[in-house]
């Protein structure tokens, strides 16, 4: 029911969730429409090379060093023919 409750929100950034049991987190972690879910912690924990971001109105997209450099690049690609006979 704790589930389906916080699922219930119309936000979705991050969320911390409880238990002793692998299975029971994996299976919270599949149901709940969040960025980020933080298992047996507070759902503040954030390192600067993991991705954060939120779902639902909690906005659009991903933040973090990885995201930053993706959002600054332009992919082109390049092709060479090195055979010259």
């Amino acid at each position: 029911e704790g589930v389906r409750l916080l699922d219930d929100s119309s936000y979705g950034l991050q969320a911390g969730i409880f238990t002793d049991n692998v299975d029971r987190a994996l299976d919270a972690v599949r149901q709940i429409n969040v960025g980020g879910v933080i298992v047996n912690d507070i759902p503040a924990f954030r390192v600067d090379h993991m991705p954060y971001g939120g779902n639902k109105g909690s906005g659009l997209g991903r933040e973090g060093a990885r995201f930053a450099i993706e959002d600054m690049t332009t992919m082109r690609m390049v092709v060479f023919n090195r055979n010259r006979d």
